[in-house]
């Protein structure tokens, strides 16, 4: 039974009719042993056929690859009850050769081996790609198969598709990025056009790669502005835009601060506001832009969190009042750097409570320029509107200002002024 066993494999290999092969049921005359089953797969290495096989473990992998000829040779070893071997820590009694022919299963080849053929429930061969290239949100060809203009522009990849190798961690984080706020973008309505606020856009890497999402992929209805103070990015990215055919899509320069969202909008379209890496108070002029606009989605990556660390430094260090089970915390520059962020981004979620917001904060993707790498997501709910909770929240705020010594938040004198 095993013997044409083998001979399937063979043949199936010769006629490029083979998918996999799962062997089970793992019998060994050791009592320690950890193995559970063993998966196998051709793939192509260095341009040469080899068949990989993943023995699984109870806790772990193991993956390994062999030559055709050395692959099927160990196949045979695995499906043999004793073996000469000295290192033959046992058999499997189960094996099922998956082709796009056939399915072959043989079974109890300790006791009574019994082998059958059946219908293939796969039709398709496995791809033989040794290195399995992850389904990217944003791809970087079109439809019709030419590298996306925004991509080589902002040095992405080449006039090819192909990510240079020097990017490929922004191309990998702009993708986190969609990937995060496609899952929210998704239960957003959308009998009303979407417009997305991008506050201190910079390059616009993910303005364009969101645009290009919701209106190419998502096809979507969707406007969105970038706003940015320095007048060569604004320029860079206006040309861009227009190069990419992205009619909808505009860099306008200013301040965080000083950009007004236009009322007839705030009415007319669902307001989604994104600011990565603003610094500082510059991330709590873009909640409270957010917030002013009634957007239904607050995105935000915070930066710098100086305004709180002075805060804090000037509570411990000159009002005894304010001491504390955390005071020596204040004695290492680093820990304090580190409360302090985690300080003021929980007093801005306090406050987006406080506001009608659902808030959570997720890890995400650090670009080379900066290792912040907190993502601030808040989410319009009505609920969070009652008198009860937003009082509670509020209080919560307050107990935190109050353990700290903290005068004011600059999100707080914006909201509550």
């Amino acid at each position: 039974m095993t013997n044409q066993f083998i001979e399937k494999i063979e043949k199936s290999l010769e006629k490029n009719t083979f998918i996999k092969i799962t062997l089970s049921n793992f019998i060994s005359s050791q009592e320690k042993s950890t193995l559970k089953k063993v998966l196998i797969r051709k793939t192509i290495i260095k341009r040469e056929e080899k068949l990989t096989f993943v023995y699984r473990h109870k806790t772990n992998d193991i993956t390994k690859n062999y030559s055709i000829k050395e692959g099927v040779n160990k196949v045979i070893t695995l499906l043999t009850k004793e073996s000469n071997n000295q290192n033959h820590e046992g058999f499997f009694n189960q094996a099922i050769l998956f082709t796009t022919a056939f399915d072959l299963h043989l079974k109890n080849i300790s006791k009574n081996p019994a082998i059958h053929s059946q219908k293939p429930t796969q039709k398709q061969t496995l791809s033989t790609s040794h290195d399995k290239q992850k389904k990217r949100a944003i791809q970087t060809k079109d439809q019709k198969g030419n590298s996306k203009n925004y991509l080589q522009a902002l040095k992405i990849t080449d006039n090819t598709g192909r990510v240079y190798a020097n990017a490929q961690d922004k191309y990998k984080q702009i993708n986190q990025y969609i990937e995060i706020l496609s899952v929210l973008l998704k239960q957003l309505p959308t009998e009303k056009e979407l417009q997305i606020i991008d506050m201190g856009a910079g390059k616009g890497y993910l303005t364009f790669a969101l645009y290009d999402y919701l209106k190419n992929i998502l096809k979507l209805k969707v406007s969105a502005v970038g706003v940015e103070f320095r007048k060569d990015l604004v320029e860079l990215c206006t040309t861009i835009a227009e190069k990419s055919d992205f009619g909808s899509l505009s860099f306008v320069e200013g301040t965080i601060e000083n950009y007004k969202i236009k009322e007839e909008d705030i009415e007319q379209k669902t307001q989604i506001l994104i600011a990565l890496h603003a610094c500082d108070t510059a991330t709590d002029d873009a909640i409270f832009k957010g917030i002013e606009a009634d957007a239904e989605l607050i995105v935000v990556a915070p930066c710098c969190h100086k305004q709180i660390r002075r805060e804090i430094e000037n509570a411990f260090k000159s009002d005894k009042k304010t001491e504390n089970e955390l005071s020596p915390l204040t004695n290492y520059g680093i820990f304090l750097e580190r409360q302090a962020e985690m300080l003021t981004d929980t007093m801005r979620c306090l406050l987006l409570n406080y506001c009608g917001y659902q808030t959570k904060a997720v890890e995400f993707i650090s670009d080379a320029h900066t290792p912040k790498n907190v993502l601030l997501i808040a989410t319009k709910k009505e609920s969070f509107l009652e008198e009860n909770r937003k009082t509670e929240k509020l209080k919560e705020f307050e107990a935190l200002k109050s353990f700290f010594g903290i005068k004011t938040h600059f999100l707080e004198s914006l909201l509550l002024k």
